[in-house]
């Protein structure tokens, strides 16, 4: 008897009981993560009635797996720019509902006389909606095209930040079993370096290998590039001692900002869809029903809280930071759930073991709750504004409107303000790379130098290296102007003399400081010391190739970061006044033009859309080329992707008519046979050619071969006369082949199959 490995068959278990049960939720038309959760819980080890996983632990592995594509198709979904602009009302907002929702959750768990982690790590599994479950709600209602909308995707992007961040921190906690300040900020910190090391590092070389290897890369080439570049990634992060989750993050936002992303994404989709099954099916089966029972009363208090509090939070946040009242209320209760992080962070609080037993089942009961309650939130949030409407006083109302307004108005930095930031940028991003280098030079480069020759000629070599590969950066720390214009218009100004003296002092100070940090790892203070000032000195003469090179360096940077964005750029410049809708409800909206609409071919003049709907084609996306502001001749073709502009109801109504406006589709079976017919005499095709017999352009068929007493004849050229006895073998439709076989007052020929 063949032996079946046991991961084996876990796996065709757990993925044929996640097929069952997601068939079923997709036929109910509820969330298929909670479908994934229930396949856990039948195949897990607390109910019986079906066979059990038997190796749990490499299921684990599995999940864990899971866990790294579902957040590197997060990261690649993220991108530092689309934080960028975000701008401050997301930022307000997230950071006011985590806040919150920390709170609320620690408050809680002490209520109940839970312990400090497990109420801390309550507060975590509390404060991060689900972007996978809210998307997918959104899909199923149609309201991506709504002004909220933005608002809330925003939200997610800052929250799904903060969430790394977190992971960090209550990782450090955990180990700790204490609140210690210094230890929490020397996590920050190491945090934020990596981060600004690995993203600089990713954006200058990644896009730069991916365009020099396009002509290389096929879809499967690039595929296995792609979770090459992920795993090593997350390598890399666990080497340093942050979790796998953080560094598939990381790669994931990286190659984001490449003109590849969108490829990337969906190769990966099949391959996170998997993984993340697993993940939530391994979820499912760690919960105990008995313990669900046992704690039921905390599971609805809990859930209670997620729902008001994450409801109010939001809309308190959305509020503060300049939205109206509408899109306040609407995001808040779309975010009222909690997700996938939720159960990465009580994963990590199992992991570590550190919280009880009990935590981990009743964060995925709540998940699974405010789950189900999702799309109807969202439903009831319009409806529940306007009955709040109704009974705010007129003063209030007033009050909220003028602030919303105000807060949105836009305000100018000063000059000082620009240099600040500008050389506060400049100075972290160097001083990063600088300490990196030499870092990566005393672990590992001198080692092999000296393992290769004479201890002190490795060291002299190594330094020489490392001051080499330095210069660049020492450069543009301690002598590189940024926002010359700026600066030149403070420079003018007798009070910022002094201030501007001081500021590049002090990079000159830092440059020299960070020459002899470098030197003071290769050698004794002393020779440190006297060779600093000869590298200083070095650095002064050269300042001009060093400068060359250095701004091919930063040209190259820029140029991959903005890659994706040069189009979009011109695209807006072709129209600066569409910004000037930003303060109205108008907004934009992206519509995929479908092969069976019967917009199809139309120009934009035939389909009038701005007097049916009011709306306007900002931009068409049609493969890589971009039309923006399109004439009124375009024709529109399936798979293009529509950048329409319009009020809430008017992008409602053009996606009625985009959905809705399609033909019948009659589904008629259409059968394609090889089959054999004779040519008998009285027959319709007796002496005609294969042309003239009608067989293609009648019965939709085509004759591959004819017999011909002893002689086979191959795909006969069209002009062959059919003669009496052949037997002719035709691939098509049999019946109406048939049909033009028969001989006249004759029944139907019996069909003889191949």
């Amino acid at each position: 008897m063949i032996h079946l490995p046991n991961l084996i068959a876990d796996l065709a278990l757990i993925l044929g009981a996640a097929a069952i049960t997601t068939l079923i939720f997709k036929k109910l038309k509820q969330p298929l993560v909670l479908g994934y959760l229930i396949a856990g819980i039948l195949v897990g080890p607390y109910f019986d009635l079906f066979p059990t996983v038997r190796e749990e632990e490499n299921i684990k592995v599995w999940s864990e797996i899971g866990v790294i594509f579902l957040l590197f198709s997060l990261g690649l979904e993220f991108s530092f720019k689309k934080l960028m602009k975000v701008g401050g009302s997301a930022s307000i907002t997230a950071f006011v509902e985590v806040v919150v929702m920390l709170a609320l959750g620690y408050g809680t768990g002490q209520l109940l006389g839970w312990n400090t982690m497990d109420s801390i790590f309550l507060g975590g599994v509390l404060s991060i909606s689900s972007t996978t479950i809210i998307i997918r709600a959104f899909d199923e209602l149609g309201v991506k095209g709504k002004k909220f909308a933005g608002l809330v995707f925003g939200i997610l992007v800052v929250e799904d930040l903060i969430a790394i961040v977190l992971l960090v921190l209550l990782s450090t906690l955990a180990v700790s079993q204490q609140f210690a300040g210094t230890e929490m900020l020397i996590s920050v910190v190491k945090l934020v370096f990596f981060l600004i090391l690995w993203f600089v590092g990713g954006i200058f070389f990644i896009p730069t290998l991916l365009k020099k290897t396009k002509s290389l890369m096929s879809e499967e080439t690039l595929l296995v590039t792609s979770l090459g570049l992920c795993l090593l990634m997350v390598v890399l992060a666990t080497q340093v001692g942050f979790s796998a989750a953080l560094g598939a993050f990381i790669m994931g936002s990286i190659l984001a900002e490449t003109t590849q992303a969108e490829k990337i994404e969906h190769l990966i989709k099949s391959v996170k869809d998997l993984f993340g099954a697993i993940f939530f099916v391994s979820v499912g089966m760690l919960i105990d029903p008995k313990m669900l029972q046992m704690y039921i009363g905390p599971v609805v208090l809990i859930t209670l809280i997620t729902l008001i509090g994450k409801t109010l939070s939001t809309t308190v946040g959305a509020v503060l930071s300049g939205q109206p009242l509408k899109s306040s209320v609407q995001a808040g209760m779309s975010l009222a759930q909690i997700g996938e992080f939720s159960f990465i962070i009580a994963t990590l609080g199992l992991t570590l073991k550190v919280t009880s037993d009990f935590l981990y089942p009743i964060a995925v009961a709540v998940s699974a709750v405010t789950t189900f309650t999702t799309p109807y939130m969202i439903k009831v949030a319009e409806p529940f504004y306007n009955w709040l409407d109704k009974r705010l006083p007129e003063k209030w109302k007033a009050s909220l409107s003028r602030y919303s307004s105000g807060a949105q108005t836009i305000s100018e930095a000063s000059d000082w303000q620009i240099v600040l930031k500008a050389y506060l940028t400049n100075t972290v991003i160097c001083t990063v790379i600088i300490v990196a280098i030499g870092m990566l030079s005393s672990l590992y480069l001198l080692p092999k130098m000296n393992e290769l020759m004479v201890p002190l000629w490795g060291r002299i070599i190594t330094g020489i290296i490392t001051f080499l590969v330095m210069m660049p950066f020492l450069w543009a720390l301690a002598v590189r102007q940024v926002q010359t214009t700026a600066f030149s218009n403070l420079r003018k100004q007798n009070k910022y003399k002094g201030p501007l003296w001081l500021l590049r002092i002090a990079r000159i100070g830092l440059a020299v400081f960070m020459i002899g940090f470098m030197l003071d790892r290769f050698f004794s203070f002393a020779i440190a010391l006297s060779v600093t000032f000869i590298m200083v000195v070095v650095l002064v003469l050269l300042s001009r190739r060093i400068q060359v090179f250095y701004n091919r360096l930063e040209d190259r940077f820029f140029k991959n970061f903005n890659a994706r964005e040069t189009a979009e750029a011109a695209a807006k410049a072709a129209k600066p006044e569409a910004a000037v809708l930003a303060p109205w409800d108008a907004h934009l909206a992206a519509f995929q033009v479908r092969p069976e609409w019967d917009g199809v071919g139309k120009t934009l003049e035939e389909l009038i859309l701005r007097e049916k709907y009011g709306v306007n084609i900002a931009m068409i996306e049609r493969g890589e080329r971009l039309i923006p502001i399109p004439p009124k001749t375009e024709r529109l073709y399936p798979g293009d992707r529509l950048q329409v502009i319009g009020t809430d109801e008017q992008i409602i109504s053009f996606r009625n008519y985009i959905d809705m406006h399609l033909p019948e589709i009659k589904h008629t079976r259409t059968e394609v046979e090889l089959r054999r017919f004779d040519v008998r005499t009285g027959s319709a095709v007796l002496g005609k050619s294969i042309r003239q017999s009608g067989i293609r352009e009648l019965a939709r068929s085509m004759v591959v071969g004819i017999e011909r007493g002893d002689q086979r004849i191959l795909n006969p050229i069209s002009d062959t006369v059919l003669e009496d006895g052949d037997v002719v073998w035709v691939v098509g439709n049999p019946k109406r082949t048939a049909a033009l076989f028969r001989v006249k007052g004759e029944a139907p020929p019996q069909i003889q199959p191949a």
